[in-house]
């Protein structure tokens, strides 16, 4: 079936050619046939190639797998391959971002559930010590957080880049499992990143509903100490909470936060050990049903992920 739209010409009624033209197009054939097989010969259809992140097409939490490659189409981004951990971005030419780093850090790891002993194995998070990750909740219907924070870091890389911002990701779903919240933090402090966020999405009871995002608290004990980012870390999280009102439509949590959609904590480990601004977003409630109706949406996940990005970039830019 062909398809007409805005990227498609409709298909033009064949022309009968002119008897001059017969010669010069026999002749040509044997040449382009050539130069064809000699393209193919080197691979220049750049099949490897960096491609750009595309909505994905399910919202199913069956883990996906491989396609083959598309000229017609990019890859969604539940087919995207994996790159190295912490993935990186290559600086880009210009943009209001320009020397500025961000770090994306996609909550928990899809194969998490498959490596229970190393992520029960506890880590020092300063105050306390605590698990080293956990698997994340789902929907009712199966949809992960892990599947849903992977797929929110890849539309928020895509849009911070536009902004000439470098971007790192703390996990690509490369990994077999974590990484331990005390190393996603050590790799936000090692790429002396300009802002840090972690992406959630919470399993509270149903009827609890809204996003919030969690600010660190004043914390100084072993090797915590988050004095020196508690003022800037609530500047940004505020600035995300705005932008992702407006943005998303969604409201406040309506069961922490008395309706600010702001958070403090002192026992999560990923902000008691960042020594760069850093928050969380919880930005719903996969176990309430109007809730996960937004969060297995790819078109609110691209708002989610549109909101997010305004608030980084309104915090950088000052």
């Amino acid at each position: 079936m062909s398809y007409v739209g805005p990227d498609f010409d409709p298909p033009q009624p064949r022309r009968p050619r002119r008897r001059p033209l017969t010669v010069a197009v026999a002749a040509l054939v044997p040449g382009a046939l050539l130069g064809w097989l000699v393209y193919e010969a080197v691979g220049g259809s750049g099949g490897d190639a960096s491609e750009a992140v595309g909505t994905p097409s399910s919202s199913s939490s069956a883990p996906a797998s491989p396609t083959a490659a598309s000229t017609s189409a990019p890859k969604s981004t539940d087919d995207e391959k994996p790159s190295p951990t912490p993935s990186t971005s290559a600086p880009a030419a210009s943009g209001p971002l320009k020397g500025k780093v961000v770090v994306i850090d996609p909550g928990h790891n899809p194969s998490n559930f498959q490596h229970t002993a190393e992520i029960n194995k506890k880590v020092n998070i300063g105050t306390n010590w605590k698990e080293c990750d956990t698997t994340g909740t789902s929907t009712n219907s199966g949809y992960t957080e892990a599947k849903f924070t992977l797929d929110v870091a890849h539309r928020l890389r895509t849009l911070l880049e536009k902004q000439g911002a470098t971007v790192k990701l703390t996990q690509d779903g490369d990994r077999t499992y974590g990484p331990c919240v005390d190393e996603r933090a050590r790799i936000g402090n090692k790429a002396q990143a300009d802002a840090v966020v972690s992406i959630h999405a919470d399993g509270a009871g149903a009827g609890q509903r809204g996003f919030h995002v969690i600010l660190p608290g004043s914390v100084h004990a072993g090797a915590a100490d988050t004095r020196p980012i508690v003022a800037s870390s609530a500047d940004l999280g505020e600035r995300i909470a705005g932008k992702f009102v407006r943005v998303t439509g969604s409201a406040p949590s309506n069961y922490v936060g008395d309706g600010t959609g702001l958070v403090t904590r002192k026992d999560l480990g990923g902000l008691n050990l960042s020594t760069v601004p850093k928050v969380f977003i919880e930005c719903g409630n996969m176990r309430d049903t109007k809730d996960a109706a937004l969060l297995t949406s790819g078109a609110w996940r691209q708002k989610a992920a549109q909101g997010i990005s305004e608030g980084i970039v309104s915090f950088l830019r000052g």
